[in-house]
């Protein structure tokens, strides 16, 4: 089509040629330079066309044989299905074939359906690094340590297991059952004053960020500087669309995002520089910087030493941007499969009673939650059926030869998907149901096959955190079981999904709270 185009245009009589069948007539001197504007015109369409024709061209030689649209919507690709994305459009991707592709705004991109390929993305660091989305690193800063690779991304993360160590989960679940308790007595106070129900969406976040800054940062950040971050960050998730507006420019959500960072990152900073005053001055630990501080202090200490007051916020930063709306979504389908499965919420709470020897005021303890072996299959399940994170984009390094038929390019992006593996009938029959008890069998093809619970990733970006997110989440329920009632008023969108960064029902989770006797 694009070259019957050229041809005519180039066909195409010229006013001059008119003008010159008509010698009588006076010809305005504007028509002396048409020759030269359809010359220009012509030059331009061709210009065009060709760089139509080269995008498609380059396209169809990075896809070759994988399944995708056979060409792609000039300049924009598929970017329109990437402003409104839904669970189903990515399970009819998954469902095209183990790698398909698709390009946005010229980004050419290889989607990983099956477990063998997801693992091999995340397993070969030396051929693709997590990229997250395009504006991640304005967002986080490009030098913080997830962007880091290879060798420097180990001693780092190796630098920071002595934050997730048994001791320092003990002093963080005294933590997290303080926040979640005063939390729970606003959630009854609203619920009180409100007869109807409302979402947990948003008091739920709320929740999660004050849990993650008072295990973070302890009393070394004031307490208004709680909403001033909670409020703000929403930005943050707001702008992780796989394909923003590139340029952060005021108004933009990428330039949003940035502000919020800036003002989180004022407060981490300061709650630094806190800490290690007060462990210089012999103060006990209460707190993740506080553990950090004394660990780096202390003379058996054999890793990098010095850390600025910026380099522990931006790291505090990175933990709180993988844990807020990850948990957040775990924590509000927690609910939200209780409420549904009332007989599963009975077990939950038989146990917590035998625990617990009926005293719902102790604190709670790490020994006390090894106990809750039910529970702890309640969350994992929950985290299977409706996984905060369906997938993780990472960028191709250099060609990458992921299959024996198939190479993604370099600097294409390449994404991994949780989503199939934790949906794979073969190893979790009926997928889409809410059966905890898949987990309680060590011989249940779930246990057999641990590779499939990919909820928090694998190799070597695995979360770090993967015993404080899922003892945050197994925490609050336990504590709402026996403190609570609530209500789901289901809507036609309860159990549809919204895919803002992370999983969300539609609907926000409706609940109406009420105490427990």
């Amino acid at each position: 089509m694009f070259n019957t185009s050229s041809s005519s245009f180039v066909s195409i009589t010229s006013p001059t040629d008119v003008a010159s069948s008509f010698p009588s007539i006076p010809i305005p001197s504007f028509f002396a330079s048409s020759s030269g504007s359809s010359s220009w015109l012509t030059t331009t369409l061709t210009i065009v066309v060709s760089l139509l024709l080269l995008e498609q061209s380059v396209y169809r030689y990075k896809k070759r044989h994988l399944p995708g649209p056979k060409w792609t919507i000039p300049i924009i690709g598929q970017f329109a299905d990437s402003l409104n994305p839904t669970l189903e459009n990515y399970k009819a991707q998954w469902a095209s074939g183990a790698l398909s592709a698709v390009s946005v705004f010229n980004i050419f991109i290889v989607i990983a359906a099956t477990n063998e390929y997801a693992r091999k993305i995340m397993n070969s660091p030396t051929f693709a690094e997590p990229c997250i989305v395009h504006a991640a690193k304005k967002i986080l800063c490009p030098e913080n340590w997830v962007f880091l690779s290879g060798k420097a991304h180990v001693d780092y993360r190796r630098g920071l297991n002595g934050l997730f160590t048994r001791k320092a989960l003990g002093l963080y679940v005294g933590v997290q059952d303080t926040v979640c308790r005063e939390h729970f007595a606003k959630w009854l106070a609203s619920s009180a004053k409100n007869p109807k129900p409302e979402m947990i969406m948003w008091t739920a976040r709320d929740l999660n960020m004050e849990t993650s800054l008072r295990v973070f940062c302890g009393h070394h950040i004031p307490d208004h500087a709680f909403k001033e971050i909670s409020d703000k960050y929403w930005a943050i998730t707001a702008a992780l669309e796989l394909v923003n507006f590139p340029i952060a420019i005021p108004g933009t959500k990428v330039y949003k995002a940035i502000q919020a960072r800036k003002a989180a990152m004022k407060w981490l900073t300061l709650s630094a520089r806190n800490s290690k005053v007060a462990m210089a001055e012999g103060r006990e630990p209460e707190c993740m910087l506080d553990e950090w501080v004394k660990e780096l202090a202390d003379p058996s200490y054999k890793g990098r030493r010095e850390f600025s007051d910026h380099e522990m916020a931006m790291t505090l930063f990175s933990f709180l941007f993988a844990s807020q709306d990850a948990m957040s979504s775990g924590l509000i389908y927690g609910f939200q499969h209780l409420a549904d499965h009332p007989e599963v919420l009975a077990k939950v709470r038989e146990e917590q009673e035998r625990v617990r020897g009926g005293d719902y005021q102790k604190p709670m303890t790490l020994e006390m939650m090894d106990e809750m072996t039910y529970l702890k299959a309640v969350v994992k399940e929950s985290l299977r059926v409706k996984p905060p994170v369906t997938m993780v984009p990472y960028t191709a390094l250099k060609a990458f030869p992921i299959s024996e038929d198939y190479t993604v390019p370099a600097g294409a992006m390449v994404i991994p998907s949780m989503y199939p593996s934790l949906h794979d009938e073969s190893v979790f029959p009926e997928p889409e149901k809410f059966l905890p008890e898949r987990w309680l069998d060590p011989q249940s093809p779930a246990n057999q096959n641990p590779k499939n619970f990919m909820v928090f990733g694998s190799g070597p970006h695995k979360c770090i955190g993967v015993e404080y997110a899922t003892m945050n989440i197994a925490l609050v329920l336990a504590n709402a079981a026996v403190l609570l009632n609530w209500e789901h008023h289901r809507t036609p969108d309860s159990d549809e999904v919204q895919m803002i960064a992370t999983l969300f029902p539609k609907d926000g989770c409706l609940l109406k709270f009420s105490p427990r006797a």
